[in-house]
């Protein structure tokens, strides 16, 4: 799994019922759920034209007991995950889960940042860009969208940390400031106040093809839509819903239908 560090390199499904997952995401978004070559685990591959994108596991029985529900979680690439985690640390972070290697894909460890949103940080083995993140193309991420309780002070300690820049910042009238953030290049994501969310997270979109169709594969498969279809700025249509198993994820396509 090669990474840039500051990119977002891998996306992670922790679920109650992995095989459900694996039919619903497949029939929505196009992966197949390739079993890891990681002895010892059920650890799932999201695959889609021969590439890894993700991961799919289901939720560990002590994350369970303490109340974890099925979520998406992002992993950014960093230089160093130890000196990471303590600086983050040092800025009002948290570290969920202690640094860690795993054998031929990198170390990691799982932080939140001061408000709450939690994320994994990693520097990952191997060489050059993921292809996990690529705009625009079907079935890979498009889009890292952080809803918070201070997009200044948040923008602020990504840049700090992951080396994040401003791309611009967009007037939502009543809804405030989105601010669309970059790793070095174009915008990658955004980041806006969102007092309808219960906590701080992050919300992860997939490119698909069409909204409309995709609309109706999500509803077919079980799964609800929490807003939209909308047509965004700069060209596109977004949706956000929730899987089979309450999930929050969201579905980006260049064309309504």
């Amino acid at each position: 799994m090669p990474g840039t560090p500051g990119q977002f390199i891998w996306y992670e499904m922790l679920t109650t019922k992995v095989d459900a997952a694996a039919t619903f995401y497949g029939a929505v978004v196009g992966w197949t759920a390739d079993a890891s070559p990681q002895a010892g685990m059920d650890y799932r591959l999201w695959s889609i034209g021969g590439q890894a994108v993700g991961g799919l596991m289901k939720i560990p029985a002590d994350a369970a007991a303490a109340g974890m529900r099925p979520a998406w979680l992002g992993y950014v690439s960093v230089d160093d995950v130890d000196a990471s985690v303590a600086a983050m640390k040092a800025d009002g972070g948290t570290a969920l889960m202690p640094a860690m290697d795993v054998p031929n894909v990198g170390r990691m460890a799982l932080v939140a940042d001061p408000q709450g949103a939690a994320f994994y940080v990693m520097k990952p083995m191997g060489e050059g860009p993921s292809p996990a993140h690529a705009a625009g193309v079907a079935g890979h991420g498009g889009w890292h969208e952080l809803h918070t309780t201070d997009w200044s002070q948040a923008l602020a300690f990504y840049a700090k940390h992951l080396g994040w820049g401003k791309s611009d910042a967009l007037d939502m009238g009543p809804m405030g400031t989105y601010l669309l953030f970059n790793a070095g290049g174009e915008a990658i994501g955004g980041i806006m106040n969102n007092p309808n969310f219960p906590r701080p997270m992050w919300v992860y979109y997939f490119n698909v093809a069409t909204i409309d169709a995709a609309k109706d594969r999500l509803i077919a498969a079980g799964g609800e839509v929490v807003m939209g279809p909308m047509e965004v700025p700069g060209g596109g249509w977004v949706l956000q819903g929730r899987d089979d198993q309450g999930a929050l994820f969201a579905l980006f396509a260049p064309v309504k239908e």
